[in-house]
């Protein structure tokens, strides 16, 4: 059997002296999956998605992403494993505005010590492959939105990394543009990235992935796999 590139195993994570964020959560990702988490505002889905970061840590449970235990790393590894192990895409871009496009997409490679020419050369095929070189050379605040969040893709990207974690990647977009990033990560899931969605928008999530996880209240309400529930149905 496949090694899960996510392994969460029993992970809940109070903040103060609230009720849990996440709570006993239990989940499983396989390679080339491609997972929408779904829920309301307040519902736990960010907490979730920090911990697979390892921005967050649990209070109980583990959490292991491709074979590092995440909830185990020190601030100074939980940093090396982000650039190493996932690909981060945020609603607002957290593009850099004093570097071009191309500055933008090669930092992960230059702070993982990669050579100049080869994270030259990765990010101008990052570039090509995601229709926006033209652009290499421009600052990202002259880039529409739906563009600037191609650059943000390409930034993660960047170190080919195992997992890319989205984050509401549409919410600041207009529809034309979302659009356009919808399409985006449908092209990168057929190509066998595994990809962990985080949305509020159920068009969205049944768009670009075939499996949806609800939390509501910290805690999964329902695990669907689209495709396995249609071959059942059969």
């Amino acid at each position: 059997m496949t090694t899960p590139v996510i392994e969460l195993c029993e992970v809940s994570r109070r903040h103060d002296d609230g009720p849990p964020a996440v709570d006993d959560v239990s989940l499983t990702v396989r390679p080339g999956e491609a997972v929408a988490i779904l829920g309301p505002s307040g519902s736990g889905k960010s907490t979730l998605l920090n911990l697979i970061a390892g921005l967050d840590r649990p209070d109980s449970g583990t959490v292991t992403v491709d074979g590092v235990r995440v909830d185990r790393l020190g601030e100074a590894a939980s940093a090396l494993y982000r650039r190493s192990k996932i690909g981060m895409v945020f609603q607002f871009f957290n593009l850099l505005d004093d570097l071009t496009v191309a500055d933008n997409v090669v930092l992960p490679a230059r702070l993982a010590g990669t050579a100049r020419a080869e994270a030259d050369r990765r990010a101008a095929e990052l570039l090509e492959d995601l229709g926006i070189d033209r652009h290499a050379g421009a600052y990202p605040g002259r880039l529409s939105g739906g563009e600037r969040q191609r650059v943000a893709v390409a930034r993660a990207l960047m170190n080919r990394p195992p997992l890319l974690l989205a984050d509401e990647p549409t919410g600041a977009l207009d529809t034309a543009a979302g659009q356009d990033v919808s399409r985006l990560l449908r092209d990168l899931h057929a190509e066998g990235q595994t990809i962990v969605l985080v949305t509020h928008d159920l068009a969205l999530a049944r768009s670009c992935t075939r499996r949806t996880v609800r939390i509501g209240d910290g805690r999964i309400t329902e695990d669907v796999d689209s495709r396995a529930a249609a071959e059942a149905a059969r």
